[in-house]
């Protein structure tokens, strides 16, 4: 901005104007100064312009800097909204994003879905308080908006452990309502305890400071007392971390208040309990559909289906009732030059036929009558059979495979992502189904046929039917790979097992998770529902073996005596007898009574036994056995080492020869399988 010269000015002298500035001076110090007051070049093209038409042209510093500040304050008082008053009175407290909170949290739980399965479950206890103090921190700050929409997004992550509070959160809708909750006032008034090995914690500061998360670290810092486990073992194993965890004198586990909110029926639909159906009711309802539907004809029973009930009757004529004075025979199958390439094995349920999966993309079917193997076409065409059939149509290692009720079909998965459909009258694949995104784990048919499901490395189990290509449903809530699943007796409920250290109980009809079972310190590898449908049993790589309660959720008690990880669990008939079998090379049988409300029950919960023994005046004394069986017990109690729990009935041990399945036959004969592996040498 130049300074001319005024005509009515007084005269400057030559010695003072010898010690003025020039223009170009004048020009420079300007730029300068406003520079330093954070104006660009913009505001200064627009500050050369103003007042050129006045009466003086010249304006002093002074002058110039009045004039805007006053235009700034004009400006700073118009309204603005909350959150930008927020970002410009707290840059330091995470201003400069509005969405930082929320997109923190949001990075935070991706990184800890996709850890590592060993430090996952450690660092998810984390998830929970975040989640509370990241929502109260949008409330807080008047972004209830945001506070809403991330509270509705991320709710149902944490609603099986903490269902009541979260209840008590969502009445927060202002933020004045915050200081009139007591949940609220609870948390931003108590520090949250979390139990944590080293490194996931290690792990998750590393994380969080890296990426500069303020946040994450001021909950931290403020809410959060974080203790960290010197010994190898994890939270749970430690001593329960459900606990010690959270809120000190705060109820923290609500898992059992979930389970209490959902009710499950596990009643088992057995077509022979006459007693529970009412036959008046029945002839009323039949008189009045042959009233309305006269033209259409009752479907004929089928010859094949009465000689299966007939087989059924006679096999339940020879049943042999098991119990701590009558332990299983277990029969045991072993099969060799495998080179280490099998890996599962399942016996049908009729005990006529065996089928393994293979690491070469083949199923191998054999016969367990010593019979030759016939498909329609060989038996049409006068072919003598062969003693195995080879069924070839995946593309990678199976995994698992499962026969149908009926035998007549086979279902099989593999690390292709596929599951296939073979029928066992044919020899041929039927059906190919697709959608999971990777390995398939484990398969079971349902125990009617027509349904089965799927366990997957992409942390989901899916429901099927045998005449859609696509799921029914998709149940999804672990958080890691999902190793087992297996149906509810009577079809309306799947178990599921996972790398998480959790099993779950899923609805099949609303696809939701109605029970959420944490105890073991492992990932689970095989569950079993009790034939009465009341009691789950799960194994992993902890080598201890829970009973849980499906009607309440809870933990019945925990048996431990295996020495590798466990394979494979089943339940005899009268669900009074669980055997397991694992890495270990061992078959043990188990008291599932003993222990639990049931013990001293005579009741075996299975009804067509029961009927029978009435019929033939054979019904037993329980009270008679238990106290036979005494001497017996105290005897295996002195011979058993410490690693035993008192629950241990007896011990088959085999070579070498690791057991992939167990099985009760309608007799209560076990059978298990397993593929003879070479010993190691200790050198």
């Amino acid at each position: 901005m130049s300074v001319p010269s005024q005509q009515g000015e007084t005269p400057i002298d030559s010695s003072n104007r010898l010690n003025m500035p020039s223009n170009a001076n004048v020009n420079q110090i300007l730029q300068t100064y406003y520079q330093k007051k954070g104006y660009n070049q913009g505001e200064l093209a627009f500050i050369q312009q103003q007042d050129v038409t006045s009466e003086h042209n010249i304006l002093s510093l002074e002058q110039l800097t009045k004039k805007l500040s006053r235009e700034t304050e004009s400006s700073s008082k118009e309204t603005l909204p909350d959150y930008i008053k927020m970002l410009k009175d707290e840059p330091q407290k995470g201003g400069g994003d509005l969405d930082a909170p929320f997109h923190e949290y949001r990075n935070l739980r991706e990184w800890i879905y996709n850890a590592l399965d060993l430090y996952k479950t450690d660092l998810y206890s984390i998830l929970y308080p975040a989640f509370v103090h990241t929502f109260l921190h949008l409330m807080s700050k008047k972004l209830v908006d945001y506070a809403l929409d991330f509270y509705k997004e991320y709710k149902d992550d944490h609603i099986e452990n903490h269902n009541k509070d979260l209840d008590e959160l969502e009445k927060i809708k202002t933020t004045n309502d915050i200081q009139n909750n007591a949940i609220a006032k609870l948390y931003l008034n108590n520090k949250y305890h979390i139990r944590m090995p080293s490194i996931p914690f290690e792990l998750f500061f590393q994380y969080i400071q890296d990426n500069r998360y303020i946040n994450l670290i001021r909950i931290v810092n403020q809410y959060l007392n974080i203790h960290i486990l010197t010994s190898k073992l994890s939270p749970a194993s430690a001593g329960g971390s459900m606990a010690e965890e959270g809120i000190a004198g705060h109820f923290n586990n609500q898992l059992d208040e979930f389970h209490q909110a959902t009710s499950v029926n596990l009643e088992s639909q057995n077509k022979d309990d006459d007693e529970e159906i009412d036959l008046n009711k029945v002839k009323e309802e039949a008189i009045l559909e042959s009233m309305q539907l006269d033209d259409i004809a009752a479907v004929p029973y089928r010859s094949t289906d009465i000689q299966a009930e007939l087989d059924s009757l006679s096999e339940l004529r020879k049943r042999v009732s098991l119990g701590s004075a009558a332990l299983p025979s277990v029969c045991v199958y072993t099969f060799h030059n495998t080179h280490d390439l099998l890996n599962c094995i399942s016996i049908s349920e009729d005990t006529t036929l065996v089928a393994g999966g293979f690491s070469e993309s083949f199923i191998k079917v054999w016969s367990l009558q010593g019979k030759k193997l016939l498909s329609k076409l060989e038996e049409e065409e006068g072919q003598p059979g062969t003693t195995f059939k080879k069924l070839i149509g995946h593309a990678g290692p199976v995994y698992g495979v499962s026969f149908s009720y009926d035998n007549r079909y086979l279902i099989s998965c593999s690390e292709d992502q596929t599951v296939r459909l073979w029928s066992l009258e044919t020899f041929t694949n039927l059906v190919c189904y697709k959608s999971h995104n990777y390995p398939i784990w484990d398969v079971d048919f349902g125990p009617y046929g027509f349904y089965f499901a799927t366990a997957s490395h992409d942390k989901t189990a899916r429901l099927w039917s045998c005449d859609h290509i696509n799921p029914l449903r998709i149940f999804a809530g672990h958080l890691s790979d999902v190793n087992a699943v297996r149906f509810h007796p009577n079809s309306k409920y799947v178990v599921t097992g996972s790398s998480d250290n959790t099993a779950r109980l899923w609805d099949v009809q609303r696809g939701t998770c109605v029970r959420v079972f944490t105890g073991h310190t492992g990932p689970i590898h095989t569950v079993a529902v009790s034939p009465n449908g009341r009691l789950m049993a799960s194994g992993g790589e902890d080598q201890s073996i829970i009973i849980w309660d499906l009607g309440s959720g809870k933990k019945l008690k925990s048996m431990t005596g295996h020495t590798g990880f466990i394979y494979t669990v089943s339940f005899n008939s009268d669900s009074t007898v669980l055997v397991s079998g694992g890495a270990d090379g061992t078959v043990r049988a188990w008291d599932v009574k003993m222990g639990t409300p049931y013990e001293h029950t005579n009741d075996t919960f299975d009804s067509k036994r029961t009927k029978y023994d009435k019929t033939n005046g054979k019904q037993q004394n329980d009270k008679k056995e238990t106290e036979k069986a005494k001497p017996t017990t105290d005897m295996s109690k002195r011979k058993k080492g410490s690693l035993e729990s008192n629950d241990h009935l007896s011990v088959f041990p085999t070579k070498h020869t690791p057991i992939y399945t167990v099985q009760f036959t309608q007799r209560n004969l076990c059978l298990a399988a397993g593929a003879l592996s070479s010993p190691s040498l200790d050198l």
